[in-house]
């Protein structure tokens, strides 16, 4: 094989043949095992005797789109979700992502990204949760929940309270794309999720403090109008 990631049962929703078959090829010739559905009705009735560890979903599909398939899906089951999505549908990825999705990507894809994004999403699954009384240990950072100490590289940062909690709640999400609403919600409550200025100077405030000069996008990567993506490095 490929790629010696542990593999997984892959469900690819899409009413489009010609990405069904492309997405069916690549997944099974890196060794997952892929079922395929035309739409959210027919991926529901699949999982009834199938247990997919991850779901591939187009958007736009009759019957039941991708957004309602997200909502059913997220009712009894964590299992990721990744969306598919034409340029210019920025609003309903936003949809998407607070229903239940996981990570979108953007068709056409790279088969490269949807490999990464597969593996990415299938360690994140198999990761245990973090309490707000653990330690975080993940990529570059090391991060001490009730001490609220932040190490990069073995190099202690600085943060403010609000820093901190910004960094603490994607840390726990990493290789996710966390929506704007979401962030707001989690970091400064729900009466602030139409305040996106937030948002816009504390991640400038992080990156200049947890980011090498050369490469200021590096652990915090931004997802253009829909939110934010943290890479933990190695």
């Amino acid at each position: 094989m490929a790629d010696s990631e542990p593999k997984g049962n892959i469900l690819v929703v899409d009413d489009e043949p010609q990405i069904t078959r492309v997405l069916k090829t690549t997944l099974s010739s890196q060794g997952y095992g892929v079922r395929s559905a035309g739409d959210g009705e027919e991926a529901l009735g699949e999982m009834k005797g199938w247990s997919p560890d991850l779901i591939i979903t187009d958007l736009r599909m009759p019957r039941m789109d991708g957004l309602e398939l997200c909502r059913r899906v997220r009712i009894d089951s964590r299992i990721p979700i990744i969306v598919l999505s034409v340029k210019g549908e920025e609003a309903i990825k936003v949809q998407a992502l607070d229903a239940g999705a996981d990570d979108y990507i953007t068709k056409p894809f790279s088969v490269n990204e949807l490999l990464a994004r597969v593996r990415a999403a299938l360690r994140r699954a198999k990761a245990p949760e973090h309490s707000d009384t653990e330690i975080i240990d993940v990529g570059d950072f090391h991060i001490d929940i009730p001490a609220r100490a932040v190490s990069v590289k073995n190099r202690d940062i600085h943060l403010t309270p609000k820093e901190f909690d910004l960094l603490v709640y994607l840390a726990k999400h990493p290789g996710k794309v966390i929506t704007h609403r979401a962030l707001l919600a989690a970091v400064w409550g729900p009466n602030s999720v139409e305040q996106p200025e937030y948002l816009r100077v504390f991640v400038g405030h992080l990156r200049k403090k947890l980011e090498p000069e050369d490469n200021p996008s590096r652990y915090i990567v931004t997802e253009p109008w829909v939110g934010y993506r943290f890479e933990p490095g190695d």
